[in-house]
């Protein structure tokens, strides 16, 4: 009486306008799935062209290069015998959709448009799609001469259809339609359809995996059937790491788990199931007809099953755990995976990474080393593409790495830029960690650029700037500071550029940047200093998710120079030192610890928090530690702070975005540049309500 399927999703490390690529990965994954059996094979979002392709989906080219790889795929003999479900734009009636493409031997079957767009955080689709709002609804559309060739086909269905095959129904959702409130899975499971599939471009951001897991049980769980999720892998082009978790669910359990994180450009993930269990689950949850009315799909027919008559001898796959990673693994595994899609890339021959032995710079250099370990062990396990890439990188076809630390000193260069103000334990810091993971490290001096800059501005005034400890103004201070700061990032892009000439070796390396999310908040980093870096891997981390991060890999890496690093406070160094030892701390500066900004940049961004409504949650929050005045003084602070600086944000290097608050002025943080800092309405509005508690309206408070 069973009908056993084996059906396929997959996760692919595609790159945005990369046809070649493309099409060569969605192959590899549509040959892996039938080499298991498997008859039918999900993608990713808009898998053929990239999800990242941007303001490029407005070209008629992007769409073009798009039919142009769906006929490869049509005329391809490892498409034939499958259903293939593919993603791309396509244009109907002179409106673009991000659509999904099935088809199955030559002959395309349906295409189905998305029909809840994402347009939430670093989501644009309204930008570049419609919405396909007729449900229920389906179309003609007339195929490019292109494709009738190879189909013999005229018009193909097109809108709110599903597939009916001889022994089921699949039904298609797009990324974010699961993560609506009106999901389509819903009405197409009360009217039938036992397979629903999900083709997703999810980006990672930490801590989101769990709920992407519990969304894709829960769709089964209330009305039961089976849910294939796919998703894209990789950095296809931009601040986003795609960390495919492609998975199988049947009747709320999850019964197959692809990565989360992994140098894998194709990952299939497949699951045998018995469409019987969800029927007997239906027979006894579901009776949809007594529930309300609901207007039926509309069945795309095709003559072929999913099962045969053999498939009592094929055992099912039972529920399994989900094993999901610690935030500290996250930042270890996402950001290294990134760089490395990065660098191999964007054809350079390694990282040059400000190494200061600070916090932000440290935990820099161990996801590059992260990385590497990445890469070691993907070359063990026989992935030939990383041997290939990383033998592109190094310029030694013959070079195969097995040890982190030897491929560390190929590809990073670690450089200490000290001055006057710099102090011994810096420097050794960074000494020790450098050695540790392996890193071609340099030490050098810039007093004497510092001085020659300062001597042509004393030339031409005939003033000489003073640091607030030996008597100078605030202006004097921080430019002293500022002029430091801007010759590191000179220095680095110099190095960068020509290290690697003076070695004798090809090639150029990519500068790293290491300021946190917290300090993009407030603007605590010089424009234009080592912050200014080609691409910043912990530019969406918070400080205190960091501290933790170097925990965890000076206990997974043996790297024990990370504890000298974590006991010290966070400096500058820009400041003259006191008898030798540090006197400017970070928190000092800033005027509250990094903890104080996590709690803020949540209410900010994540709340959707003025200066008032902060203030109104804080007093609350922070009761047992603040007073209401002392609250104020905080929120306003902050929000002075926050907007004299948002200016940086629109130079800031790009970074990984791995935050909910991050404030990413690209698209993530949409917010001006210039402020009226004074918030004149907004910090009356807080005085007065601090003036009301102090007069004894205590329930206010």
């Amino acid at each position: 009486m069973g009908r056993k399927v084996i059906l396929a999703t997959c996760s692919l490390n595609q790159w945005a306008l990369d046809f070649d690529g493309n099409l060569e990965r969605i192959l590899r994954s549509i040959e892996k799935a039938k080499s298991v059996g498997a008859k039918y094979r999900l993608g990713p979002e808009l898998e053929i062209c990239g999800y990242g392709c941007a303001d490029h989906f407005y070209e008629s080219d992007t769409l073009l290069h798009c039919f142009q790889v769906l006929r490869k795929l049509l005329e391809s003999p490892v498409t034939q015998d499958i259903i293939c479900d593919v993603g791309m734009p396509i244009m109907h009636h002179n409106v673009r959709y991000n659509c999904r493409v099935m088809f199955l031997n030559r002959k395309i079957l349906l295409i189905r448009p998305k029909m809840l767009l994402a347009n939430y955080g670093n989501n644009r689709e309204f930008r570049w799609f419609s919405p396909w709002n007729k449900l229920r609804h389906v179309e003609e559309y007339f195929l490019p001469r292109m494709i009738q060739d190879v189909t013999g086909e005229d018009t193909v269905p097109f809108g709110d259809c599903v597939l009916s095959t001889k022994d089921t129904c699949i039904g298609s959702e797009i990324c974010a339609e699961l993560w609506n409130s009106r999901s389509p899975h819903v009405d197409m499971g009360l009217d039938g359809v036992e397979i629903f599939t999900n083709s997703s471009a999810s980006y990672h951001e930490l801590r989101k995996a769990d709920h992407r897991v519990n969304l894709v049980k829960s769709a089964t769980t209330k009305s039961g059937g089976i849910y294939m999720f796919a998703n894209q892998k990789g950095c296809d082009g931009d601040r986003l790491y795609y960390d495919g978790c492609a998975m199988v669910a049947i009747n709320g359990d999850i019964v197959a788990q692809g990565t989360q994180f992994s140098l894998d450009e194709v990952e299939v993930v497949t699951a045998s199931l018995d469409l019987e269990d969800v029927r007997s689950y239906r027979g006894e949850h579901c009776h949809p007809h007594v529930e309300y009315e609901h207007k039926p799909c509309h069945r795309v027919k095709v003559d072929f099953s999913l099962s045969d008559c053999n498939g009592v001898y094929l055992p099912t796959h039972q529920p399994i755990e989900w094993q999901f990673h610690t935030p500290e693994e996250e930042i270890s595994l996402g950001p290294a995976c990134w760089l490395w899609d990065y660098l191999r890339r964007s054809g350079q021959a390694g990282f040059l990474l400000p190494l200061s032995g600070g916090v932000d710079s440290s935990s820099t250099a161990c996801i590059v080393y992260s990385m590497c370990v990445l890469v070691c062990q993907a070359v063990r396990d026989g992935n030939s593409q990383v041997l290939e890439d990383v033998q592109r990188v190094v310029s030694d076809v013959s070079y195969t790495p097995v040890d982190p630390r030897e491929l560390c000193g190929r590809v990073f260069t670690t450089c200490y830029m000290a001055s006057e103000n710099s102090s011994e334990g810096t420097r050794n810091r960074a000494r020790d960690l450098a050695a540790q993971v392996g890193s071609s490290h340099m030490s050098l001096n810039i007093d004497i650029a510092v001085k020659a800059m300062l001597g042509i501005f004393s030339m031409v005034t005939g003033k000489w700037p003073q640091f607030s400890a030996n008597g100078g103004s605030t202006r004097e201070n921080l430019a002293l500071q500022n002029v430091q700061a801007r010759i590191r990032m000179i220095l680095a892009y110099l190095f960068a550029q020509l290290n690697q000439w003076a070695l004798g070796k090809p090639g150029g390396l990519l500068v790293l940047g290491s300021a946190n999310v917290d300090e993009s908040l407030t603007g605590y980093f010089t424009k234009y200093d080592c912050s200014s870096a080609d691409i910043n891997p912990i530019g969406g981390i918070s400080k205190t998710d960091l501290k933790s991060f170097l925990q965890y890999c000076a206990e997974q890496f043996q790297l024990t120079a990370l504890k000298s690093i974590m006991a010290a406070p966070p400096t500058a160094e820009l400041e003259p030192l006191a008898d030798g030892q540090v006197s400017q701390t970070d928190e000092s500066d800033m005027g509250m610890t990094y903890s104080e900004l996590s709690v803020i940049g949540r209410l900010r961004k994540i709340s959707k928090c003025g200066p008032y409504s902060m203030f109104c949650k804080l007093i609350h929050t922070w009761r047992e530690a603040l007073s209401p005045l002392q609250v104020a003084a905080k929120v306003k602070h902050f929000f002075k702070m926050y907007s004299v600086n948002r200016h940086k944000m629109t130079t800031v290097t790009p970074s990984y975005h791995a935050e909910s608050y991050g404030p990413d002025d690209n698209r993530f943080d949409l917010r001006p540049f210039l402020y009226n800092t004074r918030w004149s309405w907004q910090f009356r509005a807080i005085d007065d309500q601090v003036s009301k508690m102090e007069a004894g309206n205590e329930h206010l408070y």
